[in-house]
């Protein structure tokens, strides 16, 4: 019999869905949450666009609260997310507070002015990922590793008072302390244990989303999170990097998108490497705020 692998694309909100999935149901999590005040993702619900960053982590909070229900006993997070600068004015063209093109006026005004809160200052860095890091693992999570992503050719910035920023933080969590890590799913060249700085390049070529991150860092983290038959999950699945790479790895996926544009891509993408769509309804009674599809992929080919 010909092995299956598929890719489920839920259409709505996390925080809706994720409580209709079964616990303890998913292998792992893989995922990069949209960065506070950067971007517009044109939907009222978006995570990132929150008035204060401190309610933009207490959300993210609630959501991973959901992910962590539906992961089994030994399952784990892979969580990359990004930083940003407080500041008084100014948005610049390059870096963290870049002027980009899918961004409204109304996240780059939150972009140049401090939030009341953690004692921020004009031109700090606000450490986003430790505090989000530190919230989830103050909320149960267990924290394992911090793992280094060292970009080859990272945003150019024309700052002049300190050093371009060329490295993200990804994140590895554990539902418990005993969970399943594949320490042979990736080596160094040597053979040596994996270390926690990753050198990673950009994808070849756009998919159409503003801000998606690289295959490598996402096959890295499925091969030493899940096995074969496994499925991950992806709470914020953009243009699909982390169900396709999973379904080439011999995983299923799900993936849940806030915004159907990006969900299209997705599809997209899927049918570009010959995965064929079959709609079924997924929701237990056949209704809900959000479109489910269903995308399998048949290797006998």
């Amino acid at each position: 019999m010909a092995q299956m692998n598929f890719l489920q694309i839920l259409i709505g909100d996390s925080l809706t869905i994720l409580p209709t999935l079964a616990a303890e149901s998913l292998q792992c999590c893989i995922t990069s949450p949209p960065y506070w005040g950067l971007r517009d993702y044109d939907h009222p619900a978006q995570i990132g666009a929150e008035p204060s960053p401190e309610l933009y982590v207490e959300n993210l909070i609630a959501i991973f609260r959901e992910v962590r229900r539906v992961l089994r006993k030994d399952g784990t997070v892979w969580l990359n997310v990004g930083d940003g600068y407080a500041r008084n004015g100014g948005t610049g063209n390059c870096g963290p507070n870049a002027v980009v093109g899918n961004t409204k006026k109304l996240i780059q005004k939150r972009n140049c002015k401090v939030p009341n809160c953690w004692g921020l200052k004009d031109r700090d860095l606000m450490g986003l990922p430790w505090r989000i890091a530190f919230a989830l693992q103050a909320d149960g999570w267990v924290l394992r590793s911090k793992i280094t992503w060292i970009k080859k050719t990272a945003m150019p910035e024309s700052v002049k008072n300190r050093p371009t920023s060329a490295t993200e933080e990804v994140f590895l969590f554990a539902k418990s302390p005993n969970y399943f890590y594949n320490p042979n799913g990736v080596r160094e060249a040597s053979g040596a244990n994996l270390r926690n700085y990753w050198i990673l390049g950009p994808d070849p070529s756009g998919n159409g989303h503003p801000a998606s991150f690289p295959r490598e860092l996402v096959r890295r983290c499925i091969l030493l999170g899940s096995r074969e038959g496994d499925t991950v999950l992806d709470p914020f699945g953009g243009s699909g990097t982390t169900g396709l790479v999973a379904n080439e790895l011999g995983r299923k996926a799900l993936l849940i998108e806030l915004n159907p544009v990006y969900a299209q891509i997705s599809k997209k993408r899927t049918r570009q490497r010959r995965l064929f769509l079959n709609m079924e309804p997924m929701h237990p009674d056949g209704q809900g705020e959000y479109t489910p599809c269903q995308e399998s992929l048949d290797q006998s080919s």
